[in-house]
């Protein structure tokens, strides 16, 4: 590969415009300094605690706590932890729930020496087990809610400590540091090319590197009030935890999967959340929820990321937010960290569909390289390839794969090159254009998914033969994973079938949805599937294990024309499942928006999600017609969501018309 340049572009000066104009906002900012990389994550930490103990460092619903008590908190876990295990490097894994105490067990971990695995209580039961087994760890930690999970998960080699049980004497001592730079401090699965998940190490240096470039980048000040909208399981979740604590910052939690979209904007205002990360997705689905009436002047920073970003996005941002708001897109991994940041505000034009993901952030070279590894220049598509001393340390017992993506660079010590495996593009002056993986790995709802692993799954099904999964986009635009499976009878499964299988065996997000049948799979001269010759789905209605029955009454004309509009088909029959026709969690939430703003119901929300079926939801609404709500109403129907009891969200996540529902 010729390395002779890259890009070394940092930003222009509308981007430090930008940036100089909109982050006098962020309070009193203070510099994460170059020389604290080479401390380690628990000094970084006990740093802040000296200087904001009294300050609210973490949040979530009326559960609170200062760096003082997460310090404390933490200190016990590691104490717990020490006597348990010795102070050698493993891993230890967790499993909670958004929770203020997840933040103290995490820091916990790594004052112990440890690295942190996490688990996460959504995903199905043997994919947990294959990453406890595969990381070797010794021990969970866990709270009473998931202790029952975490017991099913283990075996008799793995210990269950309970964080509500812990001994909490000595939590004022002072710890002794026993932390190095070059500790590994996380463990981090995605999904894996060979149908399993892999895991990512990352080290202290590297985790503070990249922490530093983006508190800097966005100037977190201890003023600032951070969301955290995602589970730990995800390298973006990681960073925006560690972002918060490590710069003195609020970190207040908000369980989408259980709570839904819609009170996000009511409580992005009621805790005045001025730094708010969202995936794409989940950005295009909380807009469907706002009308003309929301106002967040607290909000000066919203982080778009985990899925490709559209034009149509940053029109919605420009009209809807504040002046004083920065939208900021990028591109990041969990084997780099943040490569590329782009700044945009009301006035940025962008004048292509892709949004640029910005600039190489510090210490990251790029370069675009083809096929054979030649350098390309600027216009042209290419691998996006990083330089740099601060990339993951490798993939988890998987010393070829690490082999093939990470290599040293023998002229340059300490420096080593990752390929990503992303396609790019960049312009003359240094800006770059993300277009999507280059292999199978896909990002869909903001998860990074392997194919390869829905495809094993599938296969294990007595009626599928063969099978491809690939990434496809719906007349909206939206990424869909379609399904193209050849039967292994005529005739093949129904899609409700398959989607049943499926259930329980990997999560939600990773089922297609879309299923094609085809006789066969198209193969390339070398005998493998030729994926880029797979035929692209058609829109139509997919067949159903019920006949088409067209819509009768006005109200079931209208709900079948917001499905067809929200999932994108031809024609939607009045006993068709909404999951059935390919919808997911974020589309019941859209269908829901709209039917709650055009009919303005009084009724629970719960009653509409029972409803994945037309003719059910018309009946419905039909039988409440008369009883419309007002703005109020509205709200206390969104509350009614939060106030389910536990017997009820069991019986709608088993009937899987909730969204982000539990296998």
């Amino acid at each position: 590969m010729n390395r002779s340049s890259r890009s070394r572009i940092r930003s222009t000066p509308e981007q430090d415009a930008i940036r100089s104009q909109c982050f006098h906002f962020s309070g009193k900012f203070v510099e994460f300094p170059i020389d604290d990389i080479e401390l380690s994550v628990p000094v970084r930490f006990n740093k802040i605690v000296e200087q904001y103990g009294e300050r609210l460092a973490v949040k979530r619903r009326d559960r609170s706590l200062t760096y003082k008590e997460l310090n404390q908190a933490a200190n016990r876990v590691s104490r717990n932890i020490l006597d348990a295990l010795g102070n050698e490097q493993e891993a230890v894994a967790v499993l909670f729930d958004q929770s203020v105490f997840l933040i103290a067990v995490l820091l916990g971990i790594l004052k112990a020496r440890k690295f942190y695995v996490p688990l996460d209580p959504s995903y199905p039961l043997r994919r947990n087990k294959f990453i406890l087994e595969d990381s070797g760890a010794r021990l969970i930690v866990t709270d009473t809610e998931n202790l029952l999970l975490a017991q099913a998960i283990s075996d008799r080699a793995v210990r269950v400590l309970n964080y509500d049980d812990m001994e909490s004497s000595h939590v004022d001592q002072h710890l002794p540091n026993i932390v190095f730079p070059d500790d590994l401090a996380w463990l981090l699965y995605t999904s894996g090319t060979t149908g399993e998940p892999k895991g990512v190490t990352q080290n202290h240096r590297n985790v503070l590197h990249f922490i530093r470039n983006y508190a800097n980048a966005i100037h977190v000040a201890s003023e600032d009030r951070m969301s955290l909208l995602r589970y730990v399981s995800s390298f973006g979740a990681t960073r925006d935890i560690l972002a918060a604590v490590l710069s003195g910052a609020g970190l207040y939690l908000n369980d989408v999967r259980k709570e839904g979209v819609a009170p996000i904007a009511n409580w992005l205002s009621k805790e005045r959340i001025t730094i708010c990360f969202f995936g794409a997705p989940l950005f295009r689905s909380f807009l469907e929820t706002l009308d003309n009436t929301e106002s967040f002047p607290d909000l000066r920073l919203i982080r778009l990321g985990s899925d490709m970003v559209k034009k149509s996005d940053v029109e919605r941002f420009q009209n809807r937010f504040s002046p004083r708001c920065v939208l900021v897109n990028g591109l990041s991994s969990t084997e780099t960290g943040t490569l590329c940041k782009y700044f945009i505000t009301k006035e940025t034009k962008i004048t292509t569909e892709t949004v640029p993901v910005g600039y190489p952030v510090e210490d990251m070279e790029i370069v675009l390289v083809d096929d054979e590894g030649r350098e390309i220049g600027p216009g042209e598509i290419g691998t996006i390839t990083v330089k740099s001393r601060y990339l993951a340390t490798g993939y988890w017992r998987r010393p070829e794969l690490t082999d093939c993506v990470f290599f040293d660079e023998p002229e340059n010590d300490g420096m080593r090159i990752y390929q990503t495996g992303d396609l790019g593009r960049m312009t003359p002056d240094g800006l770059f254009e993300h277009l999507g993986r280059k292999d199978f790995q896909v990002k869909v709802r903001g998860y990074r998914v392997e194919t390869a692993e829905v495809e094993r799954v599938l296969l294990q099904s007595a009626n599928v033969k063969d099978v491809a999964v690939v990434l496809r986009n719906d007349r909206a635009g939206e990424a869909r994973l379609v399904a193209y499976i050849v039967p292994a009878v005529h005739p093949g499964p129904t899609i409700g079938k398959l989607r049943l299988a499926l259930n329980g065996l990997i999560p939600q997000y990773m089922i297609p949805s879309v299923f094609v049948m085809m006789d066969t799979l198209p193969l390339n001269l070398n005998g493998k599937v030729d994926r880029k010759a797979l035929p692209d789905f058609d829109h139509t209605r997919p067949e159903l294990d019920v006949p088409f029955i067209a819509p009768i009454t006005g109200t079931e004309e209208s709900l079948a024309r917001i499905w067809v509009d929200v999932l994108g088909i031809d024609r939607v029959g009045i006993q068709d499942n909404f999951f059935d026709l390919g919808g997911d969690s974020l589309a019941a939430t859209r269908v829901i928006a709209r039917v709650l703003k055009q009919y303005r119901l009084e009724l629970p929300l719960r009653t509409l999600f029972l409803c994945p079926i037309v003719k059910e939801m018309a009946a419905v609404i039909t039988e409440h017609q008369g009883k419309q709500s007002d703005d109020q109403e509205l709200e206390r129907v969104v509350r009614e969501l939060e106030s389910l009891s536990e017997e009820e969200a069991k019986r709608l996540v088993n009937e899987g018309v909730l969204p982000e529902p539990k296998n």
